[in-house]
C-alpha cells in the first residue's frame, strides 16, 4: 500500500514524525513552507505522491514546526485537470491523517465574483459548489464514502480565523467557492451561471481535498487568495502567469493570519 510505503520513507528521514495541522498550498503560495523549521522530502521520494507538475507549486512534503506548532505542509497538489483523477491527493492526505493531523488547512488562488473582494484580498470559504460533479470517493468500497458535507468547512475554525483576521486588521469575507475542473479558464457566460447558483469565487482545486479530508476524519478550513476578477468582471488578462504574479499580495496577508492562528494554538 503506497500510504504505508510513504510513511516508512518519512520515518526513515524524520524522528518521531507528527503534526497537528496539515496545509495544502495553492498556486504561488509556496512561500509559507519556507517559514517551517523542519525537514523537506521531495514527492518523488514518496510512493503514491503526485508529481505536482503545475508551475507555482513546490512538490515537497515539509514536516516541522511553525510558530511552535507541529505542522505538515504539502507544498503542491495534483489537480484533476492534470490526469483526470479526482482522488490524486488521497495518498498524501492519508499520510497526513496517519501523522496525527486533526485540522486540514487548504489554500488556493481564485477568481472573485465580488467587488468587495478584489485581487490581493482573501476569501474564507464557508461552502462549495462541486460544479464538476466529480468525487474523489468514486470507487471507495466502504460505506464511509457517504460523507456528510453539511459543515465541510468547520464553523468553529472559521469563527476563529475571522477573529484572528480582525485582530490583524485584514479583511476576511466569507464566500462560496465553485470548483471548475479546468485547465482552461471559465467563460463570462459560465461565470454568470455560477453567480446565479450562489457562488462567490471560482477555482480549479480544493473541493476534492476537502471531501477526502472529511472522509479521513479531519476538520477542514480553506482560504482563497484572490488573484483576479473572474471572466467578464474585470479588465485584466486572465492567465496562469497572471495568477502567480498576483498571488504575493494576498499571500502575505494569509501568512500573517496563519501565523497568528498557530500562535493561539499554543495556549
Amino acid at each position: 500500500m503506497s500510504t504505508d510505503q510513504a510513511l516508512r520513507v518519512i520515518r526513515d528521514r524524520v524522528q518521531n514524525p507528527k503534526a497537528r495541522f496539515g496545509f495544502i498550498l495553492g498556486s504561488g503560495l509556496g512561500s509559507l513552507a519556507d517559514l517551517v523549521c523542519g525537514t523537506a522530502i521531495d514527492y518523488a521520494e514518496l510512493p503514491g505522491f503526485p508529481h505536482a507538475g503545475v508551475s507555482g507549486h513546490t512538490a515537497k512534503l515539509i514536516l516541522g514546526t511553525l510558530e511552535g506548532v507541529d505542522v505538515a505542509i504539502l507544498g503542491g497538489r495534483e489537480h484533476y485537470y492534470e490526469n483526470g483523477r479526482a482522488d490524486a491527493m488521497r495518498t498524501p492526505l492519508e499520510v497526513l491523517a496517519a501523522l496525527g493531523v486533526e485540522t486540514l488547512f487548504l489554500t488556493n488562488a481564485c477568481g472573485s465574483f465580488l467587488p468587495e473582494i478584489p485581487p490581493g484580498n482573501l476569501m474564507l470559504i464557508k461552502d462549495h459548489i462541486n460544479y464538476s460533479g466529480r468525487s474523489p470517493l468514486i470507487g471507495e468500497p466502504t460505506d464511509k464514502r457517504f460523507v456528510n458535507l453539511t459543515e465541510a468547512y468547520d464553523p468553529a475554525i472559521r469563527k476563529h480565523l475571522k477573529s484572528v483576521a480582525s485582530s490583524c486588521d485584514i479583511p476576511l469575507i466569507e464566500g462560496v467557492y465553485a470548483w471548475y475542473s479546468g485547465p482552461n479558464f471559465e467563460t463570462p457566460a459560465e461565470i454568470r451561471m455560477l453567480q446565479l447558483l450562489g457562488a462567490d469565487a471560482v477555482g480549479m482545486s480544493t473541493v476534492p481535498e476537502v471531501i477526502l479530508g472529511r472522509f479521513l476524519g479531519m476538520k477542514c478550513c480553506a482560504v482563497s487568495v484572490v488573484t483576479n476578477m473572474a471572466a467578464g468582471l474585470g479588465n485584466e488578462t486572465i492567465s496562469h502567469e497572471h495568477t502567480k504574479a498576483s498571488a504575493p499580495t494576498g499571500t502575505a496577508k494569509l501568512q500573517t493570519i496563519i501565523r497568528r492562528f498557530l500562535q493561539e494554538q499554543q495556549s
